[in-house]
């Protein structure tokens, strides 16, 4: 079985419409988005009508995050890694 792909996605500070469009794509067709805090991911992917799941994972973020994150893609799952403050 072939690895997923981790995805590190440049995402807008303060204005939404900032995204592009190759970014967008990829946070629709991916399987998980790795990000700082679902909430504020939120605000972003509603803004654009985006459902993929979400799993908070910053510095201090458990092993069990990490672990899933790793596995996910040993599996053949896509992940993209977000941030708060953009890329």
């Amino acid at each position: 079985m072939d690895k997923g792909i981790l995805y590190v996605v440049a995402t807008p500070i303060g204005n939404l419409e900032d995204i592009t469009l190759r970014a967008l794509r990829i946070l629709k067709e991916i399987n998980l988005i790795a990000c700082e805090d679902t909430r504020v991911a939120r605000k972003l992917l509603n803004h654009f009508e985006i459902e993929t799941p979400t799993v908070s994972y910053f510095q201090h973020s458990k092993v069990s995050k990490v672990d899933r994150i790793i596995r996910d893609l040993l599996a053949g799952k896509n992940v993209a890694l977000i941030t708060d403050a953009g890329t």
